[in-house]
Order: C-alpha cells, then structure tokens, then sequence
C-alpha cells in the first residue's frame, strides 16, 4: 500500500518492537553483537561504530520520505556534509553558493588543503553557475536552496542539469525545506543532505545529520566507508530521540510554514523594515522557483532587514519577550538572531539582518512582541487576527 508522508511519520514506518509488542521501538545500545557457531553474524550486525538497528529504522524512514535508495544518518549535520567531501576520490573543483549556512561555508573554504578548489558563487543566476564549470574539472555542485539566512532559491532541476552535462554530482542540503515541502531526488540531485538537529527533530534537544542518496554507487560506498572509519555514526540514543520527533514533523512544518507566511506578510507593512526575505512573497526574488519546487508551503523561516541599520536590528532582538534569542532554527520555539554579529568577519550576511525561525506559538503573540520590540514606547498594537481582517 502507497503511505503518504504523515502517515509514514506519524507510525514512523511500523517501528514497534517485535519481541515485547511495545508500540514504542527499543533503544538498541549494543556496541558490539554476538558470533554465530560457524563465526559470522547471521542478525547482520557486527560492531557499533557501523551498526545499529535505532539508526537504521531511522534511515529508512528518511529515505522513504526522500524518495531515495538509502540514507545514512551521522552524529551532525556537519559530519554528514563533510563526509561527501571526504570521500572524493581525486582532486575536484567545487561549485558552492556565495551565501549559505556560514559554518560549512567556512569549512568549505578551507578545502583547498585537501587537494580541492572550489568557487562560490550566486547559484539562483543560472548564468554565472554555467561560468563558473571548469571542463574536466568541476565534480561537485553544492546547492543550499533556501540558503541560510537570506533564503535565496536555486532551481535544482537547471542546475542539476548543467552538472550532469559536466559530469559533476550534485549535492542539496534541504535542511530548511524539508521533505515535506521540498524532494531534491525527485529534481536530479543525486544526494541531499540534513542537518537534522534542525526541522527533523524539532525539539533543539539532538544533534544528528544524515545523507539520503538518489541510487547506490561505489561513491556512496565510499561514504559510507568515511563514516565507519572516523566513528560518526549517530548515537543510538539520539536516534531514538530523533525518530520520535519526525513523528509530528508533518504537523510541525505544516503550522511553522503558515505562521512564517503570516508574519512575512505583516512585517512587510511596517515602516521600521527595509524588507522582508521570504520566498513565500510575491516580492522575493526567487517566489517563481519557489512556486515551482516548494509543494505545501514555504518553510518556517524568514528574515527581516531594519530600516535603521546593524543597531537597529541589535536592539530589537535585544527587546523581544516571546521570541528567544538563540542559534539554530527548526525547534518548536521561535528564535531569533543577529547573524551578522554570531558569524563575525568575512561573513556576507548584511549586518541589519534579523534571522527569524518561526515556533509553534500563536502567531498573534509573535506578531505582537515583535512591534513592541521595533517600538521604544513599547504602544499597543493590534492583534494579528484584526491586523489581517478585510
């Protein structure tokens, strides 16, 4: 029988467990398993560092919501992205876009002393992307679509299909979409990449990444021998954590996706906001792509430049009451941050930028603390429901 993704989430693909019944799988802590009379291992595991069946129930349920061959799952986000790295074969030019999440596009600057180049560039303009191949070259493109934190939209099915004209694997970290809203495999990438500590878990109490792939090959082989050498395979504990929350990942980023709409919708009139970044508007750049790639909504976040500077947006966040000021996004919270000051020099972020990561709480009170935050006088406003009424 075909399952739809809330379905497949919600009964987080049948994983109860088999012995007891309990609706709720084990925690599977083994590090190492027990040899069969002839000397194999007859239950195919062998040692923790490359087995668990707590990781692996939840491998297969991203991979079926990914539509992919296989996934892996990793103990960060980082370690996912660097692993695909690490496991080219020869030196490769690296296509990558300007703006996207800063700590892997720090790391990535440095991959140079691994043998690798790599060129950054605005991966929305098709043009300059095209430029950018280097003929013989070129193995790897990295898309981050929306990118973190000014939501900027690359079409992956073009770029994807200027990479396989070159010969080159395309890579989408689809952290902020989701598969819920977004499937990369379904466009011609040939992975997509997680953080999942953000949207998947959705409880800001797990740090995990994971790996999904469109079909294996030995460069997947080769990814998987990464993760088995350096140990970072995701913990059995956090696994389980993690199934459980991508069980209401469907609700969660059904509800995040219309709060975010509704107050980029809002911000938009407010004289103390230069602009409001969100692919959801008319207004963004990229609404088009998003349009055409972005099914059941437009992600939870969003950003808003401050009329009145870098000071402007510090002490805003420095104001606000129900929104946290706080790393990371996806939770059930809604955060907010000054990027610019958290990613310090070099970065290109625009220093009167607030990244908003929009919670599960009403929208009303988000609205709210915000436009007394933007206030020095702290006026009563009205609520969102009169504030959108005809």
């Amino acid at each position: 029988m075909f399952l739809k993704a809330r379905t497949i989430l919600a009964q987080a693909l049948g994983a109860n467990d088999p012995t007891t019944k309990a609706l709720i799988p084990p925690i599977h802590m083994s590090t190492t398993f027990v040899r069969d009379a002839d000397n194999g291992y007859e239950s195919g595991y062998v040692y923790g560092r490359t087995d668990n069946a707590t990781v692996k129930q939840v491998e297969a349920i991203l991979a079926n919501l990914e539509g992919g061959a296989a996934a892996m799952m990793f103990s960060s986000g980082m370690a996912a992205a660097t692993a695909i790295f690490l496991a080219l074969e020869r030196p490769t030019h690296v296509i990558a876009p300007t703006v996207m999440y800063w700590g892997f596009r720090k790391w990535l600057a440095e991959i140079p002393k691994f043998g690798h180049s790599v060129s950054f560039v605005d991966t929305s303009d098709l043009e300059a992307v095209q430029a950018a191949v280097r003929p013989g070259q070129t193995g790897l493109f990295w898309i981050e679509t929306p990118s973190n934190p000014v939501w900027t939209l690359t079409d992956i099915q073009a770029v994807a299909e200027i990479a396989h004209r070159a010969g080159a694997v395309v890579c989408v970290d689809s952290t902020v979409s989701t598969p819920l809203i977004t499937r990369p495999l379904d466009l011609g990438a040939d992975f997509v990449v997680h953080s999942a500590t953000k949207y998947l878990n959705g409880h800001s109490d797990v740090i995990a990444g994971g790996i999904v792939a469109r079909a294996e090959s030995d460069f997947w082989s080769r990814i998987q021998n990464i993760r088995g050498q350096i140990g970072s395979i995701l913990g059995p504990f956090e696994a389980w954590l993690l199934m459980r929350g991508l069980r209401t990942l469907d609700v969660r980023v059904r509800e995040q996706s219309k709060t975010a709409q509704r107050l980029a919708e809002l911000l938009l009139r407010r004289d103390e906001i230069a602009s409001v970044l969100y692919p959801g508007l008319p207004t963004h750049p990229g609404h088009a792509i998003a349009v055409k790639q972005m099914k059941g909504g437009f992600g939870g976040m969003l950003s808003i430049r401050m009329r009145g500077g870098e000071r402007a947006a510090v002490e805003a966040a420095s104001k606000v009451e129900v929104w946290t000021r706080a790393t990371s996004l996806g939770g059930v919270e809604s955060l907010i941050e000054h990027r610019a000051s958290i990613e310090g020099a070099g970065t290109p972020c625009p220093p009167d930028l607030l990244r908003l990561s929009a919670g599960l709480e009403d929208p009303d009170d988000l609205y709210f603390d915000l436009v007394n935050a933007f206030s020095s006088s702290r006026a009563r406003v009205k609520p969102l429901r009169e504030a959108i009424a005809p």
